[in-house]
């Protein structure tokens, strides 16, 4: 082979490198992005500890990371003190509108949870991942354990309990992971709420 022909199929190889490097750290970016945004805009309700990060359209300095208070609100430039507790993000994004409306000709605001500390559940014994789960969206029983990992080896997936707090009291609910699983007493895989812990035996 000459040297010149020897010369060029090196520069391809090493731009091909570069251009496959490019691309899998775009997917992973893309992948990252899309795990940040898991929060369901049109049902998740913000709540103290919170995190969101509002974006003005042409307003960077009105943009930037709010983390909602104990008392429920946040302080946005131009506006003060706002409500943000419960409310949803899409429902938050019009109030900011609305107020900004008196000092910007048509604002469009966009308004993510960036990180939710207000809402979550545990999932503790035998399965691969234990631990506190935020509760962005509508979660089962059965979601919040795949999230953790599924079940581990050994454990009792038909003596599986969800402790939750109700009226002050503590319940206990049954769930048999075995009969579920086969689509058998749906009933039990029920909708989690913020607080609930899955204990796996």
């Amino acid at each position: 082979m000459k040297p010149f022909h020897m010369k060029n199929n090196i520069i391809f190889f090493c731009v091909s490198v570069v251009f496959f490097i490019c691309f899998v750290q775009g997917v992973a970016f893309a992948e990252g992005k899309k795990v940040s945004s898991s929060v369901d805009r049109d049902t998740y309700v913000i709540g103290c500890g919170d995190t969101l990060s509002i974006q003005v359209w042409r307003e960077p300095n009105l943009s930037g990371n709010f983390t909602v208070r104990p008392d429920g609100k946040i302080t946005f430039p131009l506006l003060n003190d706002i409500k943000a507790d419960g409310l949803t993000p899409l429902q938050l994004k019009k109030v900011i509108e609305t107020g900004l409306a008196k000092y910007i000709a048509t604002p469009v605001v966009t308004v993510v949870v960036s990180s939710a500390n207000s809402k979550n559940i545990f999932v503790l014994g035998k399965v691969n991942s234990p631990g506190k789960y935020p509760l962005t969206g509508p979660t089962t029983v059965l979601q919040a354990l795949a999230e953790a990992g599924g079940l581990a080896e050994w454990a009792k997936g038909d003596d599986i309990v969800i402790l939750r707090n109700k009226n002050g009291k503590q319940v206990k609910i049954e769930f048999d992971y075995d009969d579920v699983s086969r689509g058998k007493h749906l009933e039990q895989n029920i909708f989690l709420k913020p607080g609930d812990t899955i204990v796996v035996p």
